[in-house]
């Protein structure tokens, strides 16, 4: 992407490249800020706040490049696996994220949404999401979405609970459930699939994050660390995302 590192693309298993439309939904990893930091000789947390700011600048690129919606891995079910004190200072950005951001979302006509367990989450955290979330639900511009406390199979679990129950309980058949019935249950049903996924750092997976709506998502992977990601870098994603050849298996 920008500076001197590059994107590396995921194996091209496409057999060639055509011009394209941009995607409708970007998905983003966002990876490094404990790196960052430590290159830097800082704690872990001011990594995470100077990634907080990286925020806006996907956003910007988001917007700038005509995508509907712009998904972030923000915490994964596995992050509370870290140190307690890591832990608490990235629930602290979150809480100055909900109560600084919001309005500027909203000023933008960007919708806010929250999928993951919210559960483990402390109360306060659960109704700042839900007044962000109702402040913005009429906006257009721009769906935002924060995977938070997420994780995929942990989503398709409950999926399968929930389906399993609706059988059991005579609400649904078993000829019913089909691929399409089955998406209906997962926290994106409203949502498109996402056609791109970028993760930053230089790490090459998924990490539990939307694995099944990510099944014939492009994948882009790029060295830079996500606090200096840039919406240049998001726009020279999307341009390479552009030459894809996304034949979905029909050819």
């Amino acid at each position: 992407m920008s500076d001197s590192p590059t994107v590396q693309n995921a194996p091209d298993l496409t057999g060639g490249a055509v011009g394209g439309d941009g995607p409708t939904h970007v998905a983003i990893i966002m990876d490094g800020n404990g790196r960052w930091a430590t290159q830097r000789g800082r704690p872990r947390s001011f990594g995470h706040k100077k990634g907080s700011e990286a925020v806006r600048e996907a956003i910007e690129g988001a917007i700038r490049s005509g995508v509907s919606v712009l998904t972030l891995y923000a915490f994964s079910s596995e992050n509370w696996n870290r140190p307690p004190s890591e832990v608490r200072d990235l629930m602290g950005l979150l809480r100055l994220y909900l109560r600084n951001e919001v309005a500027q979302l909203n000023k933008e006509n960007i919708r806010l949404r929250v999928i993951g367990r919210r559960s483990q989450l402390d109360n306060d955290i659960n109704v700042l999401i839900d007044e962000a979330e109702a402040k913005t639900s009429q906006n257009t511009r721009l769906t935002l979405v924060i995977a938070l406390n997420y994780g995929a199979r942990a989503e398709l679990t409950d999926a399968a609970k929930a389906l399993a129950a609706a059988v059991v309980e005579g609400r649904e058949s078993l000829e019913n459930i089909t691929e399409d019935r089955f998406a209906q249950e997962l926290s994106t049903a409203d949502l498109p699939d996402p056609d791109l996924v970028i993760r930053t750092s230089g790490e090459q997976r998924l990490s539990n994050f939307l694995m099944w709506q990510c099944a014939y998502a492009e994948l882009m992977f790029t060295d830079t660390l996500w606090p200096d990601f840039t919406k240049d870098d998001f726009a020279d994603a999307v341009t390479l995302y552009k030459g894809r050849d996304r034949r979905f298996g029909k050819r």
